[in-house]
């Protein structure tokens, strides 16, 4: 029988693992099995998830689960995205954007956005009408946001936006975009907006590439370009110019805290994966488990994803009681994703040349983990920002 991802660690549910968070987890690994999985070679090849999955993930609720019912959603919490989360990777199928989209694009405009914005955008992005896509990331700035070109400039009741974007999420399918922009480039910090595109309604937008990744293939991560892109001034998101740092400063803990989530999820499924093969897996005419080395390594590995959970876990929980800091959260990033790393590389190894043989699930998952230690912030940020608290 089997490992289930979900048990291989002896860790007990957490507090805010209640009976609905519960239900939901259930059901994400039950639809992401029987909706995704059986469509996922084809998704990576093409490198992009087909829209009606989407539109699918929307009817079974697992858009915008944190959204309260008024606005589309289905009124649950942080917990909820984070088990959506982790669900997508005990199935393995990491490159299906549902994650940002729930848990990074949608709260910018549940937590900023004024009700009119609320009413007009998160119903759609709860039904899968809309895909979101964060555009923080240019040719020329990364991790430094305040180095930033895009620029918005008021034009009577519009804005005309011009500049580029790259390594965009959910890029080629996403037709409701937050771009960072600068709306006053003197200004610095204090002069960074974010401004919110619908790309069906405006002229001057492309598309760039679908980005040619290592990993994450099934998923579409493109260039952007504005060339005088006209917005109405309505689009600003929150009630004046000049609050887009701040903005981002408030939601990059939960952004962060999200893929220590789906490092732990992808760790947990690597173990269960590697278990199984050794246990099955024959050498010298006996299992490779047997093995004292495998043994040692497995129980390295096992007690590092355990602290690893324990952590994760009370992030989660200090998330929701509004404690997390952005120190613990860059913790979390940060040691997730570097363990993430370590236990999809020693699992490859365990699984000898088959770990390297593209139709073992082992190598798609070691191609997968090495985007964690850069997105959402580099680790070398991650230890920065951890580094003002001391």
């Amino acid at each position: 029988m089997a490992t289930l991802p979900s048990q291989v660690l002896d860790v007990p549910r957490p507090n805010w693992m209640s009976d609905d968070v519960s239900m939901l987890e259930d059901m994400a690994n039950r639809f992401l099995e029987n909706e995704i999985a059986p469509h996922y070679e084809r998704y990576e090849k093409q490198q992009i998830v087909d829209r009606e999955a989407w539109e699918k993930a929307g009817e079974n609720g697992l858009l915008c689960a944190s959204v309260p019912e008024q606005y589309g959603g289905s009124g649950g919490t942080y917990a909820h995205e984070a088990v959506i989360a982790e669900a997508i990777g005990h199935v393995g199928v990491d490159g299906f954007g549902i994650a940002l989209h729930n848990a990074i694009v949608a709260p910018y405009i549940l937590n900023h956005a004024s009700e009119e914005q609320k009413l007009k955008w998160l119903p759609r992005l709860a039904s899968g009408e809309l895909i979101g896509a964060i555009a923080m990331s240019e040719p020329g700035a990364g991790s430094d946001l305040q180095g930033i070109k895009t620029s918005a400039r008021k034009d009577g009741n519009h804005y005309v936006i011009n500049g580029s974007k790259t390594f965009i999420t959910n890029g080629q399918n996403a037709n409701l975009i937050i771009v960072v922009t600068k709306t006053d480039p003197s200004a610095g910090a204090k002069g960074t907006s974010l401004m919110v595109i619908e790309t069906d309604e405006v002229d001057g937008f492309e598309r760039g590439r679908n980005l040619d990744k290592i990993g994450l293939k099934a998923n579409d991560t493109s260039e952007l370009f504005f060339n005088n892109v006209r917005i109405p001034t309505a689009n600003l998101l929150g009630t004046e110019e000049g609050l887009g740092f701040i903005q981002l400063m408030t939601e990059l803990p939960q952004e962060r805290l999200l893929i220590a989530n789906q490092a732990i999820g992808m760790i947990e499924k690597a173990l269960a994966l590697t278990i199984d093969y050794v246990r099955e897996r024959q050498a010298f005419g006996k299992s490779v488990l047997s093995f004292q080395n495998t043994q040692f390594k497995l129980a390295e590995l096992k007690s590092e994803a355990t602290m690893a959970r324990v952590f994760v876990n009370h992030c989660v929980e200090q998330h929701l009681a509004r404690a997390l800091t952005t120190t613990t959260a860059s913790m979390a990033k940060y040691l997730l994703t570097d363990l993430q790393c370590k236990v999809m590389d020693e699992c490859l190894q365990l699984h000898g040349g088959y770990g390297y043989m593209n139709e073992y699930p082992i190598a798609r998952m070691f191609r997968d983990a090495r985007v964690q230690r850069i997105y959402g912030g580099t680790n070398e940020i991650m230890k920065l920002l951890i580094a003002r608290s001391l």
